[in-house]
Order: C-alpha cells, then structure tokens, then sequence
C-alpha cells in the first residue's frame, strides 16, 4: 500500500489486477470514522469509478498520479448522482481532455446532460464497455440502494463488482481488503442511518448481481472484500426481505 497524502492519510492498494481502490479516511464531528473510495482501472482506456466529493479532488487526482497520467483517463464513472459519486466530475473532465462521463441512460437523461461539461456516454443494462484487457458490464439497479438512475458495474475478466453503497462499513477502511465478515458491519452501520430506499425489486436485483459470481467487490466506504460474492449478496438479500 502506498501512501499518497500523507497529511490526509490517502493510500492506493491494487485490490485485483490492475484495478486499484484509493482511499481517504475521514472523521466527522463527533467521531465518527468513515471513509471515501474510488477504483481506478489501469487499461488501455483507464476508467475512474466514483470521483469523490469535489473538496477531495486534489487528493485523489494526487492518488491517480500516483498509477497513470490524469490526462490518460477516457472514463469517469459512478453509479448515481450525488457528491461522493460524482462531485468532482467537472474537475475531472478539465484534468483529462479526452474523458467522458460513464453512467446509466437514466442518470444521462435526467442530469449529466445538463451537469457535466460534456456529455456521458451512457450505458445500457446489459451493455460491456471494454477497457482494453478488461471488459465492465453495467447492471441498471434502480433504488438499489438509492437513487433511479443507480446503476453498477461488474468487470468480467477479474470478476469485480464495484458495488457502490452496497456493505457500505463505518471505520477508516484501513485494511484494503478483507475475506472477514462486511455483512455484520455494514447492516449495523445502516440501523443507525438507514440509506437503502427499499424497493420492491431489491431480491431480484442482489440475486441478478449474484449470478455474476463476483469474487471481489470494490466498496465505496471501507475495505474492499474478497470471497464469494454470491453467497454474500444472497445474504444481503436475505436480511433486506426479513
């Protein structure tokens, strides 16, 4: 792990091949510990998921750097509209001239139209994108956890599903990857601040995202998991039906 910040404590860990979690722990007033994640993809079209909020842009463009040019990236990607999603995007389309937004057709059509200072390249559900050696499939979840344009990502020759708000753990993520139990965690961490809009067609969507057969999934908040991804989103499931 490398340490690109040290005032921040901001670090970079390759957490499968090529594909690198960055992090930023934080603690809020009152105490409580937590932490922002973006991956990077390194390929011949390198991908950014999750920009980070905009106040954090230096430190993750100084993690970036750390891997590949900024100026490199052609992809900047997130899985719904909010700040820690998608912030900096502005920032980052300046950084790198020959990027473009990546996210749903519904995020597309109701904001990054209008948001973003060039226009997204929008993706299907179903649809794989390649990067070069890696291949991401977008998967449309909508309100899962939150949001109608919500959408993931799962990178098929590394089996990675950059889950988003999904598990999301309190804490710094100081471990960049753990096979220890995320389930726990996160389920107690969302008793206190329930983000999940709890739709209907949630069962459905954790058990389509199971048949991918993940074996790593890219957190956004805390560490990066590595195991069996379907056993674990069919436990999801299973907690958000009791």
């Amino acid at each position: 792990m490398a340490i690109t910040n040290q005032r921040s404590g901001t670090n970079v860990h390759e957490v499968a091949d090529r594909i690198y979690r960055i992090n930023t722990p934080v603690v809020f007033e009152g105490g409580l510990e937590f932490s922002f994640n973006q991956y990077l993809v390194d390929d011949d079209a390198p991908l950014l998921f999750h920009t980070g909020p905009r106040k954090m842009f230096a430190l993750v463009r100084e993690a970036v750097s750390s891997v590949l040019p900024v100026e490199s990236l052609r992809y900047i990607g997130f899985s719904h509209v909010e700040a820690d999603e998608c912030g900096s995007l502005n920032e980052w389309l300046a950084a790198a001239p020959k990027s473009a937004p990546l996210c749903s057709q519904v995020a597309g059509m109701v904001s990054i139209n209008d948001m973003a200072d060039r226009p997204p390249r929008t993706l299907a559900d179903g649809e794989v994108l390649s990067l070069g050696s890696h291949r991401v499939r977008w998967m449309d979840t909508p309100h899962l956890p939150h949001g109608w344009e919500c959408g993931l990502l799962i990178e098929e020759t590394t089996r990675t599903l950059f889950c988003g708000d999904l598990f999301t753990q309190p804490g710094a993520g100081a471990l960049p990857v753990t096979e220890a139990d995320i389930l726990d965690p996160s389920e107690a961490f969302r008793s206190q601040m329930d983000y999940f809009s709890h739709t209907k067609n949630a069962t459905g969507m954790l058990e389509r995202l199971a048949s991918t057969e993940p074996t790593t999934l890219a957190c956004m908040h805390g560490s990066a998991w590595r195991g069996d991804g379907a056993r674990l989103l069919r436990s999801l499931a299973g907690k958000l039906s009791a």
